[in-house]
């Protein structure tokens, strides 16, 4: 049976090539063979250093876009520290294509508004109008996030994540899911690495957990970061007290 969606899944191969690399080193991604992508949105969460990022990257320069960011079309790098995973793995991809598509990673977002501003005065025709009409680098983090969210995404369309949240308020976060929420239904798929249990409540996500025993399935309310954050707004003093106070102890 064919997937409707652009990305369904991917295999792992291993060899004699990827034994010393750090990534097949990482817990999660140590044992695997095959992922399915079950869902329009799925959200890839853990701790830091468990290797979603990783994973992220790697699928996105499986898909043809730059390890830095931005559409299939950017084709820069201000600095090679993307890692080789995408080598030695085949995304399967379902019976439609991608119109278009995004990878945003924040920690290299300057990077990609840079090229965005380079391409804009080099084109015979600038188009900085298709992110908004302004340079992303004259807004802020957040604004300049939601400004190419708002202009640039259209749907039926490919997009990826990585972090996301660490641009926008929570209530950036919120105005974010409705957007998304308006390009799934316009037949568009995201993949999102984030920490936000803000984004990760979005209806019918599918959660995929990578910690110390792989990647699995599992239920919004089982993540560490719904139950530490429901725990502490609930009684923020309380787990103040423990955390100062040694622990409690």
């Amino acid at each position: 049976m064919f997937s409707e969606l652009f990305i369904s899944g991917m295999k792992f191969q291993k060899d004699e090539e990827v034994v010393d690399n750090y990534f097949f080193e990482l817990p999660s991604l140590k044992n695997i063979e095959h992922l399915s992508i079950n869902k329009k949105v799925t959200f890839l969460v853990g701790e830091n250093g468990s290797g979603k990022s990783t994973l992220l990257e790697a699928i996105a320069v499986n898909m043809g876009f730059n390890a830095e960011g931005g559409t299939r079309n950017f084709n820069f790098a201000s600095q090679e520290t993307h890692s080789t995973l995408y080598r030695h793995m085949t995304v399967i991809k379902g019976i439609r294509r991608p119109k278009d598509g995004f990878f945003l990673r924040a920690e290299s977002f300057y990077n990609v508004a840079s090229e965005v501003d380079r391409l804009d005065k080099a084109a015979f025709n600038p188009f900085i109008h298709i992110y908004g009409g302004k340079s992303l680098h004259n807004q802020s983090h957040g604004e300049s996030f939601m400004s190419l969210v708002l202009n640039r995404f259209k749907g039926d369309s490919l997009y990826l994540f990585d972090e996301p949240e660490a641009a926008l308020s929570p209530t950036r976060q919120l105005s974010l899911l409705v957007h998304i929420n308006e390009l799934v239904k316009n037949n568009s798929q995201f993949i999102i690495a984030t920490h936000s249990p803000i984004l990760m409540a979005y209806p019918g996500a599918e959660i995929l957990m990578l910690d110390d025993n792989g990647i699995k399935s599992v239920p919004y309310e089982e993540t560490e970061h719904y139950v530490v954050t429901k725990q502490f707004l609930n009684n923020p003093g309380r787990m103040l007290d423990y955390l100062f106070n040694d622990k409690g102890e």
